[in-house]
């Protein structure tokens, strides 16, 4: 197990919980009644007998490293009330002295060691190039056709002009982006959805989906021009375009992980939930975007609360500006950083992701760690002005989760400087996690 020291906060704990019923389920747990036979291991694992309604306590075992759940009750849901009340009452009491797993627990735990060894062993695969060569070529020949029919679609609405979009409706975009998923290119299938529904955003949408249009079109003639292209360019188009890197490319770093965010998103039809995880590295500085995804009705299946650092290798995508990576082995259960992150200047953060958008010219945002800041409020809506009052970034609000972060940060502020990450972008600064003067402990906004 764990130094005491190194236990996790109930929130932390909370935030792994896939709904608010899971949630609060598994806050009733989180005592000593109905437990027995409770224990942990100094690799960094938690187990434990939990009473249910039956005469047979239910068996729950968490892997800290993963974080990774093991539970013999009949739930779907990881984790489940079980796993969340073993771990709030690691959290609250600790679990005893380090200790060597039962039988049933240390079986499932050797089984995941295997398990993550597995994929090393067999990476010596043979790969048929040729083939691989010939099926690489076939698909950019499709998505050129599809380029280029999009080109066309494009030239048509510009020819025909905008102010028709809002009578002419989703229908006629929805066919474009099958158009080029037939054409195997996701990313501007994703694109061209996005581009259709701006009509309907409010007021303002005609210079959106102008700007949208644009960079679409700029996507466009860098992949008919991408052979031309410096290849970390050329792999920054492949990946906006949709085409994945090879297995194993990118470069490995290991380093300790600090969470600075998680949130997720749902797609506009409802079929998939996004999870966006923000990491830094303490050793290296480096941020690090790690994805996951979720079907309808399920939350994405990894889970790293806020504040928590974690010892692992992360394998950095080509492409991107550097920033989408791949989780891989980890060496440690996760622990509470000691201290905040170091902030910056919102003039900084502007140098930041002006320097990203020279890799890459189709990225959003940029994640950067302000502070000291202060949240103030003004006419065109909220900034967060640098302590000394030079310079500030105005607030991008996108939703209703992010208008509550906006007041909770105001409130975590009281008029005074706070040190707060977020993603810095083109609309403004998007606040999604907050800490007070001399504090570790991490506030999420969203």
């Amino acid at each position: 197990m764990t130094e005491q020291g190194d236990r996790w906060t109930a929130e932390q704990v909370l935030a792994l919980a896939p709904d608010d019923a899971s949630r609060k389920a598994g806050g009733r747990l989180g005592g000593a009644g109905p437990w027995s036979q409770t224990g942990g291991s100094a690799s960094g694992s938690v187990w434990g007998w939990c009473k249910g309604s039956g005469s047979t306590p239910y068996r729950t075992v968490v892997d800290l490293t993963g974080p990774a759940y093991k539970c013999s009750c009949p739930s779907r849901k990881f984790p489940c009330k079980h796993a969340l009340g073993l771990l709030l009452l690691w959290a609250a009491e600790g679990l005893g002295e380090p200790a060597e797993a039962p039988d049933w627990a240390s079986q499932w735990l050797a089984e995941r060691a295997a398990k993550a060894a597995r994929p090393a062993a067999g990476a010596a695969k043979p790969v048929d190039e040729e083939a691989a060569r010939r099926r690489a070529e076939r698909r950019a020949a499709r998505v050129g056709a599809g380029v280029t029919e999009l080109e066309q679609r494009l030239a048509d609405l510009l020819r025909g002009g905008l102010a028709g979009q809002e009578q002419t409706g989703y229908a006629g975009w929805k066919e474009t982006a099958a158009r080029m998923v037939d054409a195997q290119a996701p990313g501007l299938a994703a694109r061209v959805r996005e581009l259709g529904t701006i009509p309907s955003c409010g007021p303002g949408w005609p210079a959106r989906m102008l700007e949208e249009a644009a960079l679409l079109h700029l996507l466009d003639r860098a992949w008919l021009g991408v052979s031309a292209l410096p290849e970390p360019l050329a792999a920054t188009v492949r990946s906006r375009v949709g085409i994945p890197g090879a297995s194993g490319e990118g470069e490995a770093v290991r380093d300790h992980w600090l969470v600075l965010s998680q949130y997720d998103s749902v797609s506009a039809d409802g079929r998939l939930t996004t999870r966006r995880i923000w990491l830094r590295g303490l050793g290296s500085g480096r941020p690090a975007l790690v994805l996951d995804f979720g079907p309808p009705g399920r939350p994405p299946g990894l889970a790293l609360p806020v504040g928590l650092v974690l010892e692992a290798e992360a394998r950095f995508r080509p492409g991107s500006a550097g920033l989408r990576a791949d989780l891989g082995e980890r060496f440690a259960a996760a622990t509470p950083c000691a201290r905040a992150p170091a902030g910056v200047s919102t003039e900084a953060a502007l140098e930041a992701y002006g320097a990203a958008l020279r890799e890459d010219p189709w990225l959003d945002s940029w994640p950067v760690v302000l502070g000291p800041v202060v949240p103030v409020p003004g006419e065109l809506g909220w900034q967060l002005a640098d302590a000394e009052g030079t310079s500030a970034l105005p607030v991008a609000l996108t939703g209703a989760r992010s208008r509550s972060g906006l007041w909770q940060l105001a409130a975590l502020s009281g008029g005074g400087p706070v040190t707060v990450f977020g993603e810095c972008g083109h609309r403004g600064f998007t606040p999604l996690t907050a800490w007070q003067p001399e504090t570790a402990e991490p506030v999420a906004l969203v």
